[in-house]
């Protein structure tokens, strides 16, 4: 499978992503914003759009949705459960679903709530998974829950689903936010030596060829993965007394996602 990541520089700092079987060409164009960008990448490569696919009901992730459709006649793939906040799907998608694309690239879709109530990621089947997942997982970093989402479901995807993936599963996100999150993991954790590390090596990168984690990665500098770090801890509970000495994970996703907010 090739993942093409387009870095599209505007204001919300979106990526949009082209999914091609490198069979056939077929290509799977995901939440494209820049339906400009998207059809001419394609275009220049010889890439065949046959399928949109959103991984949420936002307008900076389906605003490109009818331009791609109208230039390409692909079919659109969105959440079931977004049916009514996402114009003309052809296909709902659930958990446990599969999306084929070309003769090479199977997707398996994961119902991943918390950003919004109708989030799904997608996880390729290939020796080194991709996960494909919007605005539920930033590289370093965890999406907010103030726009139709709440944290006790987004802490429920990451511990039941996220952690559990393969480490060496590629990290795909729907923003880049990199550099803000490990700021914001060394301001719990401030003794993170890999954060402090991958900061200083991204300090200026070219987001055209943007730093793909994976989930292992993640786990040593994404503090959403970290509940029960020591030092995590324990500047929590200072700033959060309420929380008292040994307060559960779910506490502490929910408290580190509130102060991310305002942070």
């Amino acid at each position: 499978m090739i993942v093409k990541q387009l870095w599209i520089g505007n204001n919300l700092r979106n990526f949009n992503y082209l999914l091609v079987c490198p069979n056939s060409g077929e290509t799977a164009a995901i939440d494209p914003l820049d339906h400009l960008r998207c059809l001419q990448t394609a275009k220049e490569n010889g890439w065949d759009i046959t399928k949109v696919i959103n991984t949420h009901e936002h307008q900076d992730h389906i605003a490109g949705n009818k331009k791609v459709i109208d230039s390409t006649g692909a079919t659109l793939f969105a959440p079931h459960g977004a049916k009514n906040s996402i114009p003309n799907i052809d296909v709902g998608l659930k958990a446990g679903d599969t999306i084929k694309i070309g003769t090479s690239v199977e997707l398996e879709v994961l119902n991943t709530p918390g950003h919004t109530m109708s989030h799904i990621s997608m996880l390729s089947h290939t020796d080194q998974p991709a996960l494909i997942c919007g605005d539920t997982l930033f590289n370093a970093g965890a999406g907010n829950c103030i726009n139709g989402g709440h944290p006790a479901e987004l802490f429920k995807t990451f511990v039941e689903q996220l952690y559990k993936l393969p480490d060496n599963t590629q990290v795909f996100p729907g923003h880049e936010y990199i550099i803000s999150n490990l700021e914001f993991t060394l301001d719990r954790e401030p003794h993170n030596e890999e954060a402090r590390d991958l900061l200083n090596e991204l300090q200026g990168q070219d987001l055209n060829n943007a730093k793909v984690t994976t989930l292992g990665l993640e786990k040593k500098i994404n503090t959403f993965f970290r509940l029960q770090n020591p030092e995590l801890l324990e500047k929590l509970k200072t700033e959060f007394p309420e929380l008292g000495k040994n307060p559960n994970l779910k506490e502490v996703f929910i408290k580190l996602r509130e102060l991310r907010n305002t942070w």
